[in-house]
């Protein structure tokens, strides 16, 4: 999928500015399609010159002009062909999972440390997205909304940024989990004498009350 289809989805909402389709990006569309404002702003000035958006500008009297951008029934058109192709598979690219996959030879205690980062992130994203979902449910319970709203897309989409985040966090409390209990038993392993070795021999001659060796 390229940025083009996020923006012509993220449009089904209506007539935004390129700040606005930020926020929203920023907001809910970043849990499955990450973009800069920048390449927002680029990619909404090729899709006005390709037709799928209609772009108007409106006056302001105290701040900068802006333009609102729109969908076109050719844009409706090409997000409808879209929908109706297969998706490809999804590629996962994490660099803390190879960090992870190292940490047996590496610095363990940092990559703890990362892995207790991702969730922290994980437990922030989780705070924003129910904040979201509050909002777009207004008071009403879940099957009321998905039985009554207009779009349900959304919703969906931000179901599957809460249960993959809360995915991370159950992994990362098992892998946590693991990883202190490997550390403590190394712990008590090097604070143990080392299986096998000799006795001190003038701590055997205290012990038996003479000398070794007579």
């Amino acid at each position: 999928m390229s940025l083009k289809h996020a923006v012509l989805a993220a449009l089904l909402e209506g007539e935004a500015s390129g700040y606005d389709l930020a926020k929203i990006f920023d907001v809910s569309v970043a849990n499955f399609w990450a973009a800069t404002p920048q390449q927002l702003y680029r990619e909404l000035d090729r899709l006005a010159e390709a037709g799928l958006i209609a772009a108007r500008v409106v006056e302001q009297e105290r701040r900068p002009n802006k333009r609102m951008f729109s969908l076109t029934e050719p844009g409706l058109r090409d997000l409808t062909v879209y929908t109706s192709s297969p998706p490809r598979p999804s590629a996962v690219r994490d660099e803390l999972m190879v960090q992870v996959q190292a940490c047996d030879e590496g610095d363990t205690a940092a990559v703890r440390g990362f892995v207790a980062q991702r969730m922290e992130t994980a437990r922030a994203k989780l705070a924003r997205y129910d904040r979201l979902r509050e909002w777009m449910l207004a008071g009403r319970d879940e099957a009321s909304y998905l039985d009554e709203a207009e779009r349900v897309g959304p919703y969906l989409t931000l179901m599957r940024g809460r249960f993959f985040e809360e995915e991370n966090l159950r992994w990362g409390e098992r892998t946590l989990a693991v990883l202190d209990r490997r550390a403590l038993a190394r712990s008590r392993a090097a604070e143990e004498p080392a299986a096998g070795a000799r006795p001190d021999q003038g701590a055997v001659a205290g012990l038996t009350g003479g000398r070794t060796g007579e």
